[in-house]
């Protein structure tokens, strides 16, 4: 956009950005390998601080021993640490695996619940691990917010970046609901493709580019040429 074209409006930008990630993604690949509900919701627990890649290289070792909360809880706490170390935090996550594996078998009957409410009640799991099994497992429009769709959000000028609980509600209310299960998806391939945290180019990125946040805009313009003047 040069400086004659008029302001879009927030509902014209947001459709806009919808345009260019359907054009970039009109295919959305799940990130997590899984083949049921029970099996992302453990994928999506292990991810946290950790890899989708690395999460997608150690749960085929896991899932080889246990693939369902029955075989999960004949495992050892200690048996599934040992095997999920790789992913981070596995004193953690090994603890949650088993006992909300427990949690399943002994209140829902060995399923994953389609509820926000019974997911979030369960060990290791929170808004966002609940936000992605609704969304992916069950088709239920949910707005997981992570750090790259928080990153761009704020990028683009549509939330003020002060809380994930904001964004998600920024862009619940801006982006139409039947887009959100794809979208969600489109701005993580999108964020780690052309919006990354470091190494951000506005040249790449055309979305921040034609509808970013001014002041962000500004601040990188600024970097370059004293980069530029040092080189």
């Amino acid at each position: 956009m040069n400086e004659h074209t008029p302001p879009l409006s927030k509902k014209e930008k947001v459709q806009a950005i919808i345009a260019i990630l359907d054009d970039l993604y009109p295919e959305i690949p799940i990130p997590l390998d899984h083949k049921d509900p029970y099996t992302l919701l453990i994928a999506v627990l292990l991810s946290a601080q950790c890899t989708d890649e690395r999460v997608n290289q150690i749960t085929p070792k896991l899932f080889a021993k246990a693939d369902n909360p029955y075989d999960m809880v004949m495992l050892s706490i200690e048996e599934i640490k040992a095997i999920i170390r790789p992913c981070g935090l596995s004193p953690m996550k090994s603890k949650g695996i088993w006992h909300l594996s427990d949690m399943i078998i002994k209140q829902h009957n060995g399923q994953v619940p389609a509820d926000f409410a019974a997911l979030e009640a369960m060990p290791g799991v929170g808004h966002k691990t609940a936000s992605v099994v609704m969304s992916q497992a069950f088709g239920i429009p949910a707005f997981p917010v992570d750090t790259h769709i928080h990153r761009l959000m704020y990028r683009w000028g549509l939330s003020n970046g002060k809380s994930v609980e904001q964004t998600e509600r920024d862009a619940k209310r801006l982006f139409p609901r039947e887009k959100w299960n794809d979208l969600h998806l489109q701005m993580i391939y999108y964020g780690r493709e052309y919006c990354p945290a470091r190494g951000f180019s506005l040249e790449k990125c055309v979305i921040t580019r034609q509808f970013g946040r001014r002041s962000f805009i500004n601040e990188v313009l600024k970097e370059k040429a004293k980069k530029q003047k040092r080189g």
